[in-house]
Parts: structure tokens; sequence; C-alpha cells
């Protein structure tokens, strides 16, 4: 991988968590950082502590605003900007839509705004923070679990569309890791997240480590790679399993 220094970085949901620590590692490198985040008093706080600049607002619309802010080049993004909402069929519709907008449409966005300029330069490099649950599910919240099935399929498109023209793609995908998210998560965050958890630059390193290696799929969690591989050839088995964390979820709550 060729250095950061230098580098025009974006990074959404900037404020804390994984976010917070990939802009605060970028930074180190010498990158110059856009931090993102929906509350604005957040994103100052950590562009300040790292010497970048703050765009607050929506993930979806901030390219151009964030393209001015790096003086007319956006050489890396991070699309880690996400909600977790629990629930199944049942959630609302509105429930859904939130889902979908912030963790798959706020992908596509950014990549059309971005994607001519890379493909003009003939580089760029698009790092999408999708969760262990876009490689398996999340027990208890089905619009989390299909909207990261989807950030991934729109990363892997991405990866497999446009690798030959200079533009790479990473998948990032850690189970639990000690945030807002994880300590909201409830029953299941605790009996299934926290156990392994892990600190968000834990998360930023393996992101540079995936980097330097050229890898799609970037695992903070090895183990997430053997689950992967059991989903995919003992489905059955596999689904046995997680069914059987639900029903100790569902138990503990009883």
């Amino acid at each position: 991988m060729e250095t950061v220094h230098g580098k025009g970085v974006v990074v959404t949901g900037a404020g804390g968590g994984i976010g917070a620590a990939l802009a605060r590692r970028f930074a180190a490198e010498g990158a110059r950082v856009v931090v993102n985040d929906l509350d604005a008093a957040k994103a100052a706080a950590v562009a300040g502590e790292i010497g970048g600049t703050a765009v607050p607002g929506d993930a979806s619309a901030i390219v151009p605003t964030a393209r001015e802010a790096l003086g007319g080049t956006v050489d890396i993004y991070c699309a880690n900007a996400g909600i977790a909402l629990t629930g199944g069929p049942e959630a609302l519709e509105e429930v859904w839509a939130s889902a979908w907008d912030v963790n798959v449409m706020a992908h596509v966005r950014a990549a059309r705004d971005l994607l001519p300029d890379w493909l003009e330069r003939g580089e760029g490099r698009f790092i999408a923070t999708v969760s262990a649950a876009g490689l398996l599910t999340m027990v208890g919240s089905a619009p989390y679990s299909v909207s990261k099935h989807a950030a991934l399929a729109f990363a892997e498109w991405l990866s497999a569309t446009y690798r030959h023209r200079g533009v790479r793609v990473h998948a990032v995908c850690p189970q639990g890791v000690r945030t807002d998210m994880l300590r909201s998560a409830g029953p299941t965050g605790d009996l299934v997240l926290a156990p392994t958890a892990i600190e968000p630059e834990e998360v930023a390193e393996a992101v540079f480590a995936g980097m330097a290696a050229e890898r799609f799929l970037i695992l903070p969690h090895p183990e997430v790679g053997r689950f992967y591989a059991a989903r995919a050839t003992e489905t059955d088995r596999w689904l046995e399993k997680m069914n059987h964390i639900q029903r100790t979820v569902e138990e503990s709550t009883g």
C-alpha cells in the first residue's frame, strides 16, 4: 500500500467509536482528514483533536463539501456511519427505511459522487464498515442484518467492477467493538458480542493491515472467517447454532 501521508481522507460517523479511531489513525499517518458525524459537536471535537476538518451532517450528502475542504480531491473514503435497529418483520416501515438509507444507500450515494473523479485519475479507496453481521447475521435485528448484507454486496460489486481501474475496496467486518452501539445492544450484546469485544483502535489497526495487504475482507476478529466458511458450507448446522443463540437470548430475558 502506498503511504497515506498527505492523502485526503473522509471518515463518516467519526464522532466516536470506530470512526473516531480511524480518523485518529489516518491523522497520525499524516493524512488530511475530514471528520463527519450527525453530531456537529462530536465531529468538531475529534477534528480539533487531530487537526482535521469537521463536516457535520448526513453522511449521504457530504462528498462535495468534504472534497472542497480537502482542496478538491478525496483519496480515501471511509463509509463508517451506521445504525443498529432491533426487530424483525414487525418493525415499522420507518425502521426498515432508516436502516436501508444509512447502512446501504449512504454508501451508494458516496460512490456515485466519488467514482467519476477516481476513474478519471485511476485511483481511489473505498472502505466500508460492514460488520460481521453482513457476513453472518445478528440475532434480534433483522433490519441491521439485512442492510449490512446489502452493504457487503455493494462493496463486493464495486470491487468486482472497478478494481482493474484503480479503485480499491475493503469491507471491514468486526464483531463486538466497545462502542456506544455495543453498549446499547441489550441482552444480545451482553451475551453474544461483549465476551470477545475489542477496542475501536484495534479495528483501526486491522484496517491499516488490510490496506497494506490489499485484502477485500478485513476481519478484526479472525474467527469470523471460520464462521463465514461454515455458513457457506455447513449451512443447516450453522443455522442451528444461530438458533441456539436466539433461544439463549430469549431465555435470559424471559
